[in-house]
């Protein structure tokens, strides 16, 4: 197995305390280590940016300072790895102010999809989303048909060329106890091994 350069993007906005996302995040990264990936973090709870507030900012203005550094990381990696909780049946609004920051014109894409076809600008990657929930895993796939997940996959992660873009759904996050976890962990070890 070819190894591989993963950056993994932790999309929990409260750093003031460990979540299961974040050993979700450590399981993976001790895989991906042991089997001899190179491995970079982004936590986004760390970062303080402020939120775009119109088309023109995003076009035309300048990338805070504190996402040049989260923005190179995803330029040197191969593969990505997004863990986030559902809120509001969504990801957090800080990290979708995170990625709409990150996934400016010129970086994300190029050309002006209005007038002419984008060229992808972060074609060649691929990626991973690890989202938990209070629901029902199956519930917010088959039910909700996990439209908030497909939102991301095809409007932003597709948009930029991130492809083939897979899911790891952890539900009834609330109730776990203790044997269900571990056997998480053990599959995002795995998955840290084998790079995806």
């Amino acid at each position: 197995m070819t190894c591989m350069k993963i950056l993994l993007i932790q999309g929990h906005p409260d750093a003031s305390q460990r979540h299961f996302c974040h050993a979700l995040e450590a399981a993976y990264a001790r895989g991906a280590s042991e089997h001899g990936h190179t491995v970079c973090s982004v936590d986004v709870a760390t970062l303080d940016f402020p939120l775009l507030r119109s088309q023109y900012e995003w076009e035309h203005g300048t990338l805070p300072s504190a996402l040049v550094d989260a923005q190179e990381a995803i330029k040197w990696a191969e593969h990505l790895v997004l863990f986030f909780p559902l809120w509001l049946g969504d990801m957090p609004a800080l990290l979708k102010g995170f990625l709409e920051q990150i996934a400016r014109p010129g970086f994300a894409f190029c050309g002006d999809p209005p007038h002419g076809p984008a060229s992808k600008g972060l074609a060649g990657r691929s990626a991973r989303v690890v989202v938990t929930m209070g629901m029902p895993a199956l519930i917010y796939r088959w039910y909700f048909r996990a439209h908030s997940i497909k939102s991301l996959e095809r409007n932003i992660l597709g948009f930029v060329g991130v492809a083939p873009v897979n899911e790891t759904l952890i539900g009834m996050i609330g109730e776990m106890q203790p044997p269900s976890a571990e056997k998480w962990l053990a599959r995002l070890e795995e998955l840290g091994r084998q790079g995806n």
